[in-house]
């Protein structure tokens, strides 16, 4: 994912910034508690195709 990219790219819910976890292919809020996914390079920014944060995943994104 081109970084200047994700610079630009807010949460559509919450309009709060972004954090790629490359591993799973997500874009994370962590204002929303949501992850985004980013199919063929493209990132998925509705709010009905993110995947809700488990409490352990949020407390971990804290730290």
């Amino acid at each position: 994912m081109d970084p200047k990219l994700l610079e630009m790219l807010v949460c559509p819910v919450t309009k709060g910034p972004l954090i790629l976890d490359r591993e799973r292919q997500e874009l994370i809020s962590r204002s929303a508690r949501l992850a985004y996914p980013i199919r063929e390079g493209i990132p998925v920014m509705l709010e009905e195709e993110a995947r809700k944060l488990s409490p352990e995943e949020w407390e971990a994104l804290k730290e």
